[in-house]
């Protein structure tokens, strides 16, 4: 496999976001395609129903957006084929996505940060879960992005995908992902026994354990 879990493709981060502290989870992907085709698959609803969810709204500046059965929001930022930015609104919580795009060679790179508040809606789930919640989710996602390209475009049959991600290998996946989010965690100043058992929980939400 690939190796999409060394230190340079995740990092968490304590910073100021909207005049409050927030904790972040930034990923890094290289692709093997263009940063304008990188884009097309990341913001238009005919590639994104391929490899990640269903999406209705008003896909534009300012426009709302719902990805099926998941979260919705607001589009802030919409500048193709560098940067958009999101309100990621989810069990009555909201929290932040920005994706930045930008060549590496002849690939191209995606960046993704998801920002969340400590304090306030969400506290709970985040002191219970860690960054790996939202940062397996991610891994999941982008692992299926890789798919959808290396496929030469095609959809990703998302029943295929959901019984993979219960497969030994689905689930090693999983926790290799939870294990890498974790030390990351430790290296933003978490304390690393806290850090291991909100990851441990993270683990074993995804893998049914």
């Amino acid at each position: 496999m690939e190796n999409v879990f060394g230190a340079m493709f995740r990092r968490v981060e304590n910073r100021e976001h909207l005049g409050k502290p927030a904790i972040v989870g930034v990923a890094v992907r290289i692709y093997d395609t263009t940063v304008e085709d990188l884009w097309e698959a990341i913001t238009t609803p005919e590639r994104l129903v391929r490899w990640f969810l269903p999406v209705e709204g008003d896909l534009r500046l300012g426009g709302r957006y719902q990805l099926k059965g998941n979260a919705g929001g607001t589009i802030t930022r919409c500048d193709p084929p560098e940067a958009v930015d999101l309100t990621w609104e989810f069990g009555g919580g909201t929290s932040w996505v920005n994706v930045r795009l930008a060549p590496e060679g002849e690939k191209a790179r995606l960046t993704l940060e998801h920002i969340a508040h400590k304090g306030g809606i969400g506290e709970e789930h985040l002191k219970k879960y860690g960054p790996a919640a939202t940062g397996i989710g991610w891994d999941l996602a982008l692992h299926g992005l890789r798919q959808h390209f290396a496929s030469g475009g095609a959809a990703v049959d998302p029943a295929a995908f959901e019984a993979w991600t219960m497969s030994s290998e689905g689930k090693a996946f999983v926790r290799q992902s939870g294990e890498a989010w974790c030390e990351a965690h430790i290296a933003s100043g978490a304390n690393p026994e806290e850090a291991r058992a909100q990851a441990e929980r993270t683990i074993a939400f995804y893998t049914g354990a």
